[in-house]
């Protein structure tokens, strides 16, 4: 189930609470820059791996 508005907003202020109010866009930018990093990781193996079915395609069309 969707976690809804109320039960968002109860992190946020713990979140606010722990860490600050300085210290909390630090940590949003270090998640959206580590998101972005696996991301661009994670597309990269797809690629490889459609490269890969490429050649074995054309190494069995020579066949």
């Amino acid at each position: 189930m969707a976690p809804g508005i109320g039960s968002l907003l109860i992190i946020a202020v713990i979140a606010l609470l722990i860490f600050g109010p300085k210290k909390l866009p630090e940590i949003g930018k270090a998640f959206g820059s580590s998101l972005r990093e696996f991301k661009n990781a994670t597309k990269g193996l797809a690629d490889d791996d459609d490269e890969v079915k490429k050649i074995e395609n054309k190494k069995e069309e020579v066949r």
